[in-house]
Order: structure tokens, then sequence, then C-alpha cells
């Protein structure tokens, strides 16, 4: 009786949300599609080599795709699963962001050390800018004036100037930077630095870092704790931070910068994604080959769904 009265409260704390996961996985070289109200697999799609960033079209109808050992992004219908086409990326696409109008794909080159703006309906490249070694993590910024470049090799993160089509600067920040994330209101830039084992603060007006966020997990050694993806939830106040080999995310207050929460997921989290509605959180298990659905009210995981080999980017749409 007593593990049917939790179940009933766990399922009383999230209700089926009619959403669909698109997962990434890296070794399997495949996309699983996840039915999240179902919370089940309902498709796998091949895809071209070790399939990293993942993201969706601003119309919905496309899913962009890092084949990083391929050297290109893929276009994949969301309709059918069908590569419709392929972009040029540079050498080994790690990440991208999408532009802010959709029509412009920023990338990041990890072999090239560089930047590579596409245009999507011209598939070719608009521009390319040269930047730190090993870059990976990318993010614009949004009013679209920055992009932000982590480079993993240098402790860096590169500031390109969208309009003029060059990089004003290089900031440092701690040791292996692997993802960045701009707050919706533009001011702060948080960087995941995964060997550092801290999510610092950048204050986007001066490009300083103002602060620095250390994680401690009772019972997981320090150097477990290697940060990577990070999402803000659609109010803004609560930043997921996927905790790599620790096999926690972390939530984290964005007004106070304080964790509220640490949550057990699946064997190396590398990337999450949040619902629509900021209810659940979706955490991309490398190592366990599953993702882990996160009750954000709770703090609680609420369901593991198997997904393909080594899972790594994760997307949602409704």
């Amino acid at each position: 009786m007593k593990w049917i009265a939790l179940n009933m409260l766990a399922l009383a704390a999230s209700p089926s949300v009619a959403e669909t996961l698109y997962v990434s996985n890296e070794r399997g070289n495949s996309i699983s599609v996840i039915d999240a109200g179902a919370r089940r697999t309902v498709a796998t799609w091949p895809v071209g080599g070790r399939p990293r960033g993942i993201t969706i079209s601003r119309d919905g109808r496309f899913i962009y795709l890092c084949a990083s050992a391929d050297h290109m992004v893929q276009v994949i219908d969301r309709l059918t699963g069908k590569v419709v086409a392929e972009l040029p990326s540079g050498q080994d696409p790690e990440q991208f962001s999408l532009s802010r109008d959709g029509a412009t794909l920023f990338i990041a080159n990890e072999d090239d050390a560089a930047l590579t703006a596409v245009d999507i309906a011209a598939r070719k490249v608009a521009f390319q800018v040269d930047v730190g070694g090993e870059p990976e993590g990318v993010a614009q910024s949004p009013d679209g004036k920055w992009v932000a470049v982590t480079s993993e090799e240098d402790n860096v993160v590169n500031w390109i100037d969208v309009a003029s089509r060059t990089m004003v600067g290089a900031m440092d920040v701690d040791l292996r930077p692997r993802h960045v994330e701009f707050t919706a209101d533009g001011r702060e830039l948080w960087i995941a630095a995964e060997s550092g084992g801290t999510v610092q603060i950048a204050d986007v007006s001066s490009r300083k870092v103002i602060d620095t966020l250390h994680f401690a997990i009772p019972g997981i050694p320090s150097f477990r704790i290697l940060p990577c993806g990070i999402r803000f939830t659609p109010d803004g106040k609560t930043a997921v931070v996927a905790l790599g080999r620790a096999d926690h995310v972390a939530l984290v207050d964005v007004a106070t910068r304080k964790v509220r929460a640490y949550v057990p997921v699946g064997r190396r989290v590398w990337h999450v994604a949040i619902s629509a509605d900021g209810s659940r959180a979706y955490s991309a298990n490398g190592l366990s080959d599953n993702v882990s659905v996160i009750d954000l009210a709770t703090a609680t995981v609420i369901a593991t769904v198997p997904a393909g080999e080594s899972p790594w980017g994760i997307a949602v749409a409704p």
C-alpha cells in the first residue's frame, strides 16, 4: 500500500506532457524519439557518425544534428525521420546555436578551432571566425549581438560580434569550458567548466566573470563532478546543470545562485532539456543508455526511459 501511495503522489505531481524528445546517441549513430507523455521510445532513426549537438528549427519542422565524425550538420524531417539535407559545417562540429531568427546556425568546429556560421536556406557558409583551441559550447545572446564560444584547450570564452563578424575578446574562465547559456534577459552568461568542476557567471556588459558556483554532493568525490549541459526553466528561476560522472543534476536558484537540490540520474549525464511548461527536466545519460525524467517541483526522477547507445544531446518539441 505504501508503494502504491508513493506512486500515486508521483503521478499527481507529474501530469502527462504531450511532448516529444529527440536524443542523439553518440555511439549508436542514431536519434531516439521518445514520447514524453507515455515515457517510452517510439522510434530510432539512423543518422551520421558520432551525433552530438541537436536542436529543432524555429518552425518545428526539422531537426538539426551535428554529425561530428562526418563533418556535417544533418537536416532531418521530424515527420519521417529522413535526412533531407546536409549543411556544410567545418571539421568536427560539436555543438551549435540556432540564431534567434532561425536563419543561421553558429557551429563550433573542434578540429578547426573556428566558429562557422551557416546560412540554412542557402545551405552555405556565411562566414567563419577563428577562435581558441577545441571550441565546443556555443550560444547567441537574446539581443542577437553576441555569440559566445568556449575553448576547452585555452580555457577561455570567445566573444564574437555578430554584426562585424569578428572576435572582439577572449575571457579567461575555469578549466575546460564545455557549455555556455545566456539568461533570458541577456545580462548573464553561465559557463560550465568541466575539469574545473564549476559553473561561472559572466556579466555580459563587461564581459567579465563575476561569480563562480561550486558543487558538493554527499558521498560523491569532487573529481567526478564535471559540469556540462545547462538549461534554464522558462520562468528563468532555475538552472538545471548536468554534473557528468557525478551522475546527478543540480537545480540552482538563479536569483541567489545557490543549489536548491541535487537529483541522482543515470550514469554520465551530458546534457539536459526542459519541458515547455517548466515542470520537468530530461537528462541524457551517456553510460547508462537512458533518459531520466525529473519532476522539478519535487526534485525527483519520476521515470527512466531507455534510449540508444551513449545518449549525448537532447531536444524537446511539442
